[in-house]
């Protein structure tokens, strides 16, 4: 099974380690494009990769070894929105009137270019079902089949929240400012 994550890594620790410097960063990404937190990113990306190496012997090799573990990261995410952990936290910063993504989160000092910035913006305040296919496919370049592969759901529906995500994106675009 190791060798076919990696024919070079020597054993089991290796391989993951491998796998961790190759798609750590991405993961950590791809989850706070969900959770709009570093922190909570983070501890997210770990429960991942500690899933990854627990389940590493379960990988059967049908799919890629990146859409296995996005799978696992997409429903650790989904499990964490669904939880009372966070539903408290979030009415709690409501509470406060604090955003959940803070004023100085790191991605918008390091997005410059105010269409982008607005783009950006829009993305993050779409609802999840519509965020999630447009982060897998368009940031991602993952195909229609695998991004409902990782959702679990139908192409057609994949291709219908594409759409809708698409013109909720063009009206929220506009309205924060950007142009037509």
């Amino acid at each position: 099974m190791i060798a076919k994550i990696n024919r070079n890594a020597p054993s089991r620790e290796d391989a993951f380690n491998q796998l961790m410097d190759m798609y750590g960063e991405e993961i950590k990404r791809l989850i706070f494009s969900f959770v709009k937190s570093w922190p909570q990113a983070e501890d997210l990306t770990q429960d991942v990769f500690v899933t990854l190496y627990t389940k590493l012997d379960t990988f059967r090799g049908e799919s890629n070894i990146r859409s296995w573990i996005y799978s696992i990261a997409i429903n650790k995410t989904k499990d964490y929105l669904k939880s009372w952990h966070f539903r408290k936290l979030q009415v709690t910063d409501k509470l406060k009137g604090e955003s959940t993504t803070g004023k100085n989160a790191v991605e918008i000092h390091v997005i410059s270019n105010t269409e982008d910035r607005i783009l950006y913006e829009s993305v993050l305040q779409l609802p999840l079902k519509y965020r999630e296919v447009i982060l897998i496919h368009y940031y991602k370049e993952f195909s229609i089949r695998e991004t409902s592969e990782f959702l679990s759901i139908k192409e057609a529906t994949v291709k219908t929240r594409l759409s809708r995500a698409r013109k909720l994106l063009h009206d929220q675009f506009i309205k924060l400012g950007g142009e037509r």
